[in-house]
């Protein structure tokens, strides 16, 4: 096999792995109901396919949901997500914040899924973190990787916030970025300057894009 040809299929088994790894982490960042903890071992069939530094997180987060009782795991999702503002899921308001320009992002990511066939429900914000890893799996994975990649500095804010919080999320956020390259110059001035001053705050121009119990004030998971 030539060099070009050797290249050419690691990359599209380096793409089958992220897709893998970004469906898992999507379904692993939703609300632990019934139906996801009925999924563990399946998820641990396909975690144990990927590369160590994308599958070691989600084992020891596996293992968590595998010891934790599901009431206790439901009260600290809705802790985590839906009590702190630092924690927040949606990727425009890191941002954004509550300001106009998050309504047009949110537009032009809902013209993205739209242009991939995909057609989000009403209950669903597109740049919601479980929607944009589920957009890069099944949609389109080259569209999905810019859109986390662009959101770099807020996924990595929000990694280190759990990670101050000593949450079990932590790891699945740990998988997530060993799956997109290392924060580069800017996006480490731009996490440091997020978590000093936090998001733009304007609170108007986003009625047209969500009802307010979809907006992050609180900043809860999706369900």
């Amino acid at each position: 096999m030539t060099s070009t040809k050797k290249r050419g299929a690691a990359a599209r088994g380096d793409t089958a792995r992220h897709n893998a790894a970004w469906q898992i982490q999507s379904l692993l960042l939703g609300y632990p109901d019934k139906q996801l903890l009925e999924q563990t071992l399946l998820l641990r069939v396909v975690t144990d396919t990927l590369p160590d530094r994308i599958a070691e997180p989600l084992r020891r987060f596996l293992g968590h949901l595998d010891r934790t009782p599901a009431t206790e795991l439901a009260a600290d999702y809705v802790a985590t997500f839906d009590h702190r503002k630092r924690n927040c899921l949606f990727l425009t308001y890191y941002a954004h914040g509550d300001t106009r320009n998050r309504g047009a992002a949110l537009l032009r990511l809902k013209q993205t899924y739209a242009a991939a066939g995909l057609r989000l429900t009403d209950e669903e914000l597109p740049d919601h973190l479980c929607v944009v890893l589920e957009f890069a799996a099944i949609g389109d994975p080259e569209a999905g990787r810019r859109l986390l990649t662009e959101h770099r500095a807020g996924l990595e804010l929000l990694r280190l916030a759990l990670r101050d919080a000593r949450s079990a999320w932590a790891d699945v956020l740990d998988s997530v970025s060993a799956t997109l390259p290392p924060p580069a110059g800017d996006e480490r001035e731009a996490v440091a300057r997020l978590a000093a001053q936090g998001p733009p705050e304007e609170q108007v121009g986003l009625a047209p894009f969500a009802p307010p119990e979809f907006m992050p004030a609180p900043t809860g998971g999706r369900s």
